[in-house]
């Protein structure tokens, strides 16, 4: 089981680094549009992408730390 556990942790560990890199990219490409078009009103394609993977990124740290309590409640 902890074993198991242990692959779901990594798993959810690597969709957190993949959620965080696609949102500077996208923060990123945000700010260079925003720069180069001027001001803004409304939010870009890139600022919503950029949010939405924001609460992926929580999401998927909150299910590593879930996966962690239950490791350490097993491991007691």
């Amino acid at each position: 089981m902890t074993t198991f556990l242990t692959i779901v942790l990594v798993v959810l560990m690597a969709f957190v680094v993949i959620s965080l890199v696609r949102g500077i990219v996208a923060f990123l490409k945000s700010t260079k549009i925003d720069l180069e078009s001027g001001e803004q009103v409304d939010a870009t394609e890139m600022q919503l992408l950029q949010n939405k993977m924001m609460f992926a990124r929580i999401k998927y740290q909150a299910m590593a730390i879930v996966v962690v309590a239950v490791i350490l409640a097993i491991a007691n």
